[in-house]
């Protein structure tokens, strides 16, 4: 059923952390592809139970060190050093991962004793859903919607805490650029990605994340939209449902169903979003 009183796309960009009550339970994306393959690979080389990271990750609430990188609170490598501590504290890690198997009903695994996590291993590399970035193309072509960005994400001008905030186009200080090699902070991909959006709200810069409803207000307060004309799509279901109570509609992206999930935007905005036309130049290019 189509949605004529829409005026934006509001979509989640980069992986986030979990919803631990999700069905799911896993790190995912929208417009860039999930990196949940090299997080199970991650957990599946240190012998941890499926979706203890996960789970590690968003039961510490806002103190958490990756919540704390996403609203730019942490240096680069303050956060390396953080969130090595947060992933190898077994004792809270055990307590809050058999409490997520209760919840789900199912059996908890053999925990680890001890763990010595590198905060700078988890890592994954980023690449476009080809699915929604032929549906973000297809929309700007149309020039009906506002396309905007909404995303818990860490800042590419990240500083130590010595230094000053820096100004577009300048190299973190503090930060090699080996290491942003490694983390695959190409000044390039990030700016065309950048320009996929008409707005795009980064939580490092503007220091506050999802499911905050702050930031979904202050996201239409950019764009001079109400709540009510917007549809949001993440693959959360804790941003989702904070979007809701705003008045938002919702479409839900779980791992491996973006174009279900582009099939149901192209209902409300009745437009082609999914056709494979011969003149459609859209790419699948890594970040």
């Amino acid at each position: 059923m189509s949605s004529p009183h829409l005026k934006a796309i509001v979509f989640d960009v980069r992986p986030n952390s979990a919803d631990a009550n999700n069905v799911c339970g896993t790190i995912g994306g929208v417009v860039l592809r999930s990196p949940f393959i090299a997080i199970d690979e991650f957990e599946s080389e240190k012998g941890l139970p499926k979706d203890y990271l996960n789970v590690s990750i968003t039961s510490r609430g806002p103190g958490g060190a990756w919540q704390k990188f996403e609203r730019g609170e942490l240096s680069l490598f303050s956060f390396y050093e953080e969130f090595g501590r947060d992933l190898s504290d077994t004792d809270n890690s055990n307590k809050w991962y058999t409490a997520y198997c209760a919840r789900k009903k199912i059996e908890c695994p053999t925990l680890p004793v001890m763990l010595d996590i590198d905060g700078r291993e988890d890592d994954a590399t980023d690449s476009y859903d080809c699915h929604i970035l032929r549906a973000i193309h297809r929309i700007r072509a149309s020039g009906r919607w506002l396309i905007v960005a909404l995303t818990n994400n860490y800042s590419k001008h990240i500083t130590d805490s010595s230094s000053s905030p820096l100004t577009a186009g300048q190299p973190p200080m503090g930060v090699p650029d080996s290491e942003l090699q490694f983390l695959g902070w190409d000044d390039k991909a990030k700016f065309h990605l950048r320009a996929l959006f008409d707005d795009f709200c980064d939580s490092s810069e503007l220091g506050m994340r999802k499911p905050d409803p702050e930031f979904y207000l202050l996201a239409c307060h950019r764009n001079g939209i109400r709540p009510g004309e917007a549809v949001f799509l993440d693959d959360i279901g804790m941003n989702l449902k904070a979007a809701r109570a705003l008045g938002m509609e919702t479409i839900h992206v779980p791992i491996g169903g973006t174009l279900n999930a582009v099939k149901q935007l192209e209902g409300k905005l009745g437009i082609d979003l999914t056709s494979d036309l011969d003149h459609d130049n859209t790419t699948y290019a890594k970040l």
